[in-house]
């Protein structure tokens, strides 16, 4: 299962703090931000949690996350 986000973490130091903490949680996952993507891209692959767990975190350190569902059946090849 792989999930993106976009969020608003602009900092390095932020962006560890977020990692480690779902790492507590999910600590097989790997888990990395793109903070040179325009989105500040949070990408969570694992095999099983919910999205709405990964969006109540990143609220509860005061940051925005909004997932952002894909079909890759709309996508052409």
């Amino acid at each position: 299962m792989i999930e993106i986000f976009k969020t608003n973490v602009k900092h390095s130091v932020a962006a560890r703090r977020i990692i480690h903490e779902l790492l507590d949680k999910y600590p097989r996952f790997t888990i990395s931000f793109d903070l040179g993507d325009e989105d500040k891209i949070l990408r969570v692959e694992g095999n099983f949690f919910h999205v709405e767990d990964i969006i109540f975190s990143l609220l509860n350190n005061n940051f925005i996350c909004i997932h952002l569902p894909y079909d890759l059946d709309s996508w052409v090849v």
